[in-house]
This record gives structure tokens, sequence and C-alpha cells, in this order.
């Protein structure tokens, strides 16, 4: 069983340069037998980055992934109030690049239209989109998403491939916001490795769409195992979540670029 991380970072990782941060993760991934990891965001986190900052953030993760090519994978960090900045972006690290996603964040809700541009062209090159979402007790940030947003998105979206991050945070109702959605997958990345998850995420959502991420480095790889490894699922499904899912939605795209897995 080949595991795959979908949700991997350099921030928080020891480290002066992207090289050496991801030289850090994978270290540490070699121990629990995770044998590719995806990478966005840059070598510090930004909410509401400009268009300069975007690429340097953008390029941070190229340097990393092109010093480890087998082992990692690099999505493109965008920000839809800056549209044409992001389309740019996107044609350089995506169409033009190694790149194989999409990550967006909270600069904006992803329920905003202001996302269609770049939703649309990220379908057309078939890379998979990253949406963070959360439902926060004490309220969210002003332009981060929850997974009912996301639904939104996905209804005007349908032909997109599109990832609930951190299953919403309270994924007792974040699974069930994206449950209808057959074009959203949940990502199990982040939170603490609490019982039940992984099941209810099965039960909801069929196991062929949830994905396995750590949010390293701000999680521990094997605190996020610990929540597949763990579940009361069978093996076929535990082999889907840990990197068969994965696998199979990043295959148009990496058959695209010429990348063999």
């Amino acid at each position: 069983m080949e595991i795959w991380d979908l949700h991997c970072h350099l921030n928080g990782v020891p480290g002066n340069t992207p090289e050496a941060r991801l030289g850090r993760l994978l270290e540490y991934a070699d121990r629990l037998g995770i044998a590719r990891l995806c990478l966005f965001m840059g070598m510090e986190f930004t909410y509401d980055p400009s268009p300069e900052r975007l690429k340097e953030e953008n390029d941070s993760v190229l340097r990393a992934v092109h010093a480890f090519p087998k082992r990692a994978f690099g999505f493109v960090y965008l920000n839809p109030k800056h549209r044409q900045a992001s389309l740019d972006e996107l044609d350089r690290c995506v169409r033009d690049g190694p790149m194989v996603g999409v990550k967006l964040w909270v600069a904006e809700q992803c329920s905003s239209s202001d996302l269609d541009p770049i939703i649309e062209r990220a379908t057309a090159l078939q890379a998979i989109v990253f949406q963070h979402t959360w439902l926060k007790i004490t309220g969210n940030l002003p332009g981060e998403s929850t997974p009912m947003a996301l639904a939104e998105l996905a209804i005007r979206h349908p032909r997109a491939t599109l990832i609930c991050g951190h299953s919403g945070g309270d994924w007792e109702l974040g699974l069930r916001a994206i449950r209808p959605h057959k074009n959203i997958y949940t990502d199990l990345a982040g939170g603490d490795p609490v019982a039940g998850l992984t099941e209810m995420a099965v039960r909801e959502l069929g196991s062929e769409r949830v994905l396995y991420g750590s949010d390293a480095g701000g999680r521990s790889f094997a605190s996020q195992l610990a929540k597949v490894l763990g579940a009361d699922i069978s093996d076929s499904d535990r082999q889907r979540i840990l990197g068969g899912n994965l696998q199979r939605l990043l295959r148009p795209i990496l058959a695209k670029k010429g990348i063999t897995v």
C-alpha cells in the first residue's frame, strides 16, 4: 500500500531553504512509509497575499518540488482578489510548470463569483482544487470559507474536482454539507486525531471521496495517519483513503504532463 499525503506545508518545518525543509519532511515521511507529499504555500503563511507574494510563495514550492521530483507534487497558491495575477500564476505553475493542483485559503469566501474564472481554468487544465474550509465556534476569519460555501461553488462548477480542506473543521456538520455534491472530496487533515471522523466520512460520502492528509508541518504525520489506520473500516477502504483515491484524481493531469508514478 503506497501512501500519498494530500496536505503538506513548508511552514513550521526546520530549515532555511525550501529544499532543506522538504528534505526534513521527507525524513519524517520515510519513517512512516509515506511515498508522496502534496505541497502548497510558501515558507511562511500569508492570509491575503499580494500578486508579488503569491509568486514568491509559489517559487518556494517550485524549488522544493524541483529538488525532490519523485517525492513531491506542488499545488499553486492563488488569491481570487487578484484575478489576473492568479490566472497568470495558474498558467505559469500548472499549464507551463510541474504543479498539479490549486490551493485556495482564506483571502476570499469560495462562494464568491471571483473564483469562477480560476475554477474554470483549473478544470480545463485537469488540476484539482483544494479549498481550506472551517466552521469555528468563535467565528471564521472574514474571508474564511465553510463547507456550505464550497457546496455553492460545486453547484456552479459540476465538472471541477474540489477538495473540502479539514472536512470543515467541525466535520459532523462539514461532511453532511458536502454529501450531495459528488465532485467534492473530503480531506482528513488537521485537527486532533479524534475517533469517528474517518468512519463518518466513509459512511456519509463513500470511501472513494475520502483523502488522507496530514497538514504537516503544523501536524505530525503519525497523529493524522492514526485517524485512518485506527479507524473501523475495511482494508480496501483504507487503501483508497491512504493513496488510491488521490492517485486516481491526479492520474489525468500526471498523464498529460508525462509523469509516471
